[in-house]
């Protein structure tokens, strides 16, 4: 098949992807490279690929079991951009990770950008749209049998905190992820290849955020590995009594990874890995009750 490095058919790719718990053993951890001017926490600081490499390289370094490459920003208000440039901005940066055997995740809601990005290497899907903006991009992950983790979002970037609002919200978001699973496998997408995440941030008010941590056990029903990406979120600040916060504190992103680790969360989507995997690490002792070396 075109686009495996190696030479490799579809069937041995296929072969190599075992279920994600086994490939990435909990509590792992993403870590978040931003590829763009104008994302929340980072923008421009790893827009140039030389950077951006350099930055996946020490992520690796600080522990991520997986570098999350993203091209286009999807905070509140973010204004989207075309296939052409978000490829621009990822391909050198997959290729150069991918090829140095870090692995490598590409956040994109596009299936032409993940199959370029499949083909260079990537072997995870992470669609903020769960599939919903580009509904050709489960056949595409199906294809390149890719890892796949499908988020809710409560409208699109442009919106979505505009007076979000449910019935309750982690039913409501749990339909929403059993429906989208169930899509997903539907196109042919391994339904072990397939983890959740409940969109902290995307579309739910602060108050909103906290209770789909505290509930997570709801989500974990879906029977699918949960993600929490809780790391730097404005939700954050606010808890810590300003309520204009547009960013939380490091320390206040590791007590929200370890409470979700607490409740089930399976992997967490950071900024700052090396001390969220260090949180985690005394976190993941205390649950066996063992120091393992």
């Amino acid at each position: 098949m075109d686009g495996v490095r190696g030479g490799a058919t579809l069937s041995d790719v296929s072969a190599a992807r075992i279920p994600l718990e086994e490939r990435w053993p909990r509590p792992a951890v993403m870590g978040v490279l931003n590829v763009t001017p104008d994302s929340f926490s980072d923008g421009g600081r790893y827009l140039r690929p030389a950077d951006a490499i350099a930055r996946g390289r020490e992520l690796a370094r600080e522990g991520a079991a997986l570098v999350d490459v993203g091209g286009e920003s999807t905070r509140p208000g973010a204004e989207p951009v075309d296939a052409e440039e978000e490829l621009r901005r990822v391909e050198p940066v997959v290729e150069a990770l991918a090829g140095e055997s870090i692995p490598v995740s590409i956040d994109t809601s596009k299936a032409s950008v993940g199959r370029r990005a499949l083909e260079l290497g990537a072997e995870f899907v992470n669609d903020v749209s769960a599939f919903r903006a580009d509904p050709a991009f489960a056949a595409v992950a199906a294809e390149h049998d890719a890892y796949v983790c499908l988020m809710h979002m409560q409208g699109g970037p442009r919106t979505m905190q505009v007076a979000p609002s449910y019935d309750d919200v982690v039913s409501d978001v749990r339909a929403f992820l059993e429906e989208r699973l169930a899509f997903a496998v539907g196109e042919g997408v391994r339904e072990e290849l397939v983890c959740i995440d409940p969109g902290i941030g995307f579309g739910k008010t602060p108050d909103q955020n906290l209770e789909l941590v505290r509930r997570l056990d709801v989500l974990l029903e879906l029977g699918r590995p949960v993600v929490v990406g809780f790391s730097r979120k404005s939700t954050l600040g606010r808890v810590l009594g300003d309520p204009r916060a547009r960013q939380g504190t490091l320390a206040a992103s590791l007590g929200a990874a370890v409470s979700a680790f607490e409740r089930g969360a399976w992997m967490l989507r950071v900024h700052d890995v090396r001390e969220t995997v260090d949180a985690l690490s005394v976190a993941a002792a205390v649950e066996r009750g063992r120091v393992v070396v």
